[in-house]
């Protein structure tokens, strides 16, 4: 039991470092991964039959999979004041 608890936290952990690298950056990756690990654990500690190890890696891998689904752009404005962000290629998209 000790040695799956080991492999998925390994699982967890490489969700998190390394997600598709055109979603977010690592330090994002990291940041959702290490949220949903703390919020996991605290259902852990809460849900009876749950134990707080099991909570956050359970919290960790959801945390990771939303951050890397979720589109997080940085919108501007331009002289008339409509909304867009920057692709990767520097081309502006408008919402």
């Amino acid at each position: 039991m000790k040695r799956n608890s080991i492999l998925a936290a390994a699982a967890v952990l490489s969700l998190g470092l390394a997600g598709p690298a055109s979603a977010q950056s690592a330090k994002q990756m990291l940041k959702g991964t290490a949220i949903g690990a703390g919020g996991g654990a605290l259902v852990g500690a809460i849900v009876p039959g749950m134990s707080v190890g099991t909570g956050a890696l359970v919290g960790g891998a959801g945390g990771a999979a939303y951050t890397a689904l979720k589109k997080n752009h940085k919108y501007y404005r331009d002289s008339r004041g409509r909304r867009y962000y920057l692709d990767r290629r520097g081309r502006r998209v408008y919402r």
